[in-house]
């Protein structure tokens, strides 16, 4: 009879325990992390949080993460994309407004770059061994190169955005792989600012968006930090950061061509197709990092400059005014170019700290500083 007297005090105490363990504050700053989407995420938070609100923010990022993947996945049998990839030609599929707004940027990058960046490149990806195709790494023939590239095109998708619909007028194959992670960013970013968190810095697979200061709780207005972010150096053997960069309530999107790639009787073949040839891109520009208030938009950009290489690259982002870094093999090293509105938005002085050498005299393109890599 006593040891069930003691039960309800047993309990009471095992539930005042659960309590006290959910309002117990955290360190800061707060780190959720793990796989997905084929690479990772990471979730930095300064804010102050308890045990309990860590966790109903970590299981929310992770319904975001999902709720992405079942809508844009090509990799999903039944998501949104494949069905719509698998719906009748010429008739009208309604859509979610998530789904219609990545067709819509995917629409005004593919129009703004000349079809640069072009998201019905799904079938010459499967082609050269880089999509959801089982297919051994190899180069492919030309008739069948010359099959799939002869659809290609994103005037073969229609948007009806008022109506939130969408229909394809040939059988392309659209992917999103050049969009689809920088919208996840934007829809984290989104759901951690509907939850009153103001300092943050959310990184998947390195596209990123940061938020307020990474110091916030210990530090006064005078003091607080920039979140810093590093640019890595195009290295196949290892990961190294060649620049670090301040940035705060923006977004930046890099694309490269050093990570995912397969070799042929001494080639390189880079993962990043251009869709107006159906064939790896073959330039000396490596990399390139935009940065823009929408993730989504930076990582269309920075897969459409990549693939216009360096000249052409720049040139857009002359035209666009965005914030783009390139770095561009040189031989054994390498050079950096940054386009004057990167210069306007972190200052001359960081710009001439890191070596970034830029000068405004000529409408195509400002010098470069060559930046060893040493």
């Amino acid at each position: 009879m006593k040891a069930l007297a003691s039960l309800p005090l047993l309990l009471l105490a095992l539930l005042l325990t659960g309590c006290s363990e959910r309002d117990r504050p955290l360190d800061s700053p707060v780190r959720f992390e793990g796989g997905v989407y084929g690479s990772f995420y990471q979730v930095t938070i300064a804010d102050p949080l308890t045990q309990g609100e860590a966790q109903e923010l970590e299981e929310g990022i992770l319904e975001v993460l999902e709720a992405v993947d079942v809508s844009m996945s090509i990799y999903i049998e039944d998501s949104e994309l494949s069905v719509f990839n698998q719906a009748p030609l010429d008739e009208w599929q309604p859509l979610s407004d998530e789904l219609m707004e990545v067709l819509a940027i995917s629409q005004a990058v593919a129009e703004k770059s000349d079809g640069a960046f072009d998201p019905t490149v799904g079938g010459l990806v499967n082609l050269w061994s880089f999509g959801a195709e089982a297919r051994p790494r190899e180069v492919p023939d030309e008739a069948s190169l010359a099959e799939r590239l002869q659809v290609v095109g994103f005037d073969a998708v229609e948007l009806d955005l008022a109506a939130m619909q969408a229909s394809r007028t040939r059988d392309v194959q659209v992917d999103l792989g050049g969009v689809a992670k920088g919208h996840a960013v934007d829809r984290v970013a989104a759901f951690l600012d509907r939850e009153g968190i103001k300092h943050y810095l959310v990184n998947l697979g390195g596209d990123l968006i940061a938020r307020g200061y990474r110091n916030a709780r210990e530090a006064g207005d005078d003091e607080a930090e920039r979140w810093r972010i590093g640019i890595e150096a195009p290295l196949d053997d290892r990961q190294e950061a060649q620049y670090v960069l301040p940035i705060g309530d923006v977004s930046l999107a890099t694309s490269g061509d050093y990570r995912n790639y397969f070799e042929e009787a001494g080639q390189r073949f880079s993962h990043t197709i251009d869709p107006r040839s159906g064939r790896p891109i073959d330039h000396r520009l490596a990399s390139v990092s935009v940065l823009h208030p929408s993730n989504a938009w930076a990582d269309a950009w920075a897969t459409a400059l990549m693939v216009l290489g360096d000249e052409a690259g720049m040139a857009l982002a002359l035209e666009q005014d965005l914030k783009v870094m390139m770095i561009v093999r040189d031989g054994d090293d390498w050079q950096s170019r940054v386009s004057p509105a990167f210069v306007a938005y972190f200052g001359e002085s960081l710009v001439e700290e890191l070596g970034l050498e830029a000068e405004f005299d000529s409408p195509q393109m400002e010098s470069t500083g060559v930046i060893d890599d040493a």
